[in-house]
């Protein structure tokens, strides 16, 4: 990661719903990108620790308890500290217990006193042939999936199309907007995860190109010739770039009234502002918002440079409201225009670095 931030994804969902299957996923198919693991597992034996086994970089391993009862946020942290502080970790993916409060988990990650880490969102499993049952046992995962920043269906394959609207509308009535991604098998794009190794600075529009590896040969031959199978067909991705300077206040009504659908935004902002000549790097996830001053590279380009990501979001109109943003309003001149923006960085950074 270019910005040296470590994100932190929350991975949740009841028992049976398929995380630990989704996680094996991301591991295989993370495209060199090295990943850390928290399993927090129920009972003296760790089953989900050795379901990963021998495919992490770093994994480390919580038995008999939960994660989420700690009341010192500090011990969630020296297991972020000590993956963080390996030197090799891109992302750490919490995988919660079951039972677990995924709230409470989030909560912890967003305290973490580690500069590095970064809050990479929250991920609900729902196993869609058994999810009317699994809420008629446990009404409080209306609760989980109203934090949740997206929301994965998961065994469609047992499913019709028509139970699978259903299941989409049943989903939405607490989480209205929430995107949903609809698979079988746990078989989702880490992109919508993370950033895959070797892109360029963050914000890049577009990944570097590199020689196919036996990995992408394998993922590749498991999906056959079928679009539909690809990990990338339950998403969108919308790039988006100009020149002009984004008036700051557009921009957040934009990201305040995002579209339903939208789960990620990365890249980085001119804003163009007096007072405030630097880029911002931008970092969105669900409901979490970052802005991170940072000096233009000689010789770099003024400019603005997005990439969106979502599931059922409408592109083009993502790109009418973004192009509605560019261009200054008389009042983004003012010494208040960029206090809205400001909100959003982080204390320990200097806006004027």
């Amino acid at each position: 990661m270019g910005s040296g931030r470590i994100p932190v994804v929350v991975l949740a969902g009841f028992l049976g719903s398929g995380k630990t299957t989704l996680l094996n996923g991301l591991l295989r198919n993370g495209g060199g990108t090295r990943i850390g693991a928290v399993v927090n597992d129920f009972g003296s034996i760790e089953i989900d620790a050795m379901a990963v086994a021998g495919q992490v970089d770093s994994m480390v391993s919580l038995g008999n308890g939960c994660l989420c009862c700690a009341v010192d946020t500090t011990e969630l942290d020296a297991y972020l500290d000590r993956l963080a502080g390996t030197g090799r970790i891109d992302v750490i993916v919490v995988e919660a217990s079951g039972l677990a409060e995924p709230q409470e988990l989030v909560r912890m990650v967003l305290a973490s006193e580690n500069d590095r880490i970064v809050y990479g969102g929250l991920v609900e499993v729902v196993d869609g042939a058994e999810f009317a049952a699994t809420r008629e046992r446990h009404p409080e995962i209306d609760r989980h999936l109203a934090v949740a920043d997206l929301v994965v269906l998961n065994k469609t394959d047992r499913i019709d199309d028509a139970e699978r609207r259903r299941l989409h509308e049943a989903i939405g009535e607490p989480a209205p907007g929430t995107p949903v991604v609809a698979t079988a098998y746990g078989r989702v794009d880490p992109e919508l995860f993370f950033d895959p190794r070797g892109d360029d600075a963050p914000g890049a529009a577009a990944p570097r190109h590199r020689q196919l590896s036996f990995a992408d040969l394998a993922a590749g031959e498991s999906t056959g010739d079928d679009h539909d199978a690809h990990l990338h067909a339950a998403y969108e991705s919308v790039e988006f770039a100009t020149d002009q300077p984004i008036s700051p206040r557009r921009l957040l009504d934009f990201l305040d009234t995002r579209p339903a659908g939208l789960y990620r935004v990365k890249g980085f902002v001119h804003f163009g502002v007096p007072g405030h000549p630097q880029k911002y790097g931008l970092h969105a996830v669900g409901r979490f918002l970052r802005f991170r001053p940072a000096p233009w590279g000689r010789g770099e380009e003024r400019g603005t440079r997005l990439v969106l990501i979502g599931a059922g979001i409408d592109a083009g109109a993502v790109r009418k409201e973004l192009d509605a943003c560019c261009g200054h309003m008389p009042e983004d001149g003012g010494e208040d225009a960029m206090w809205g923006v400001l909100r959003y960085v982080d204390g320990d950074e200097d806006p004027a670095a």
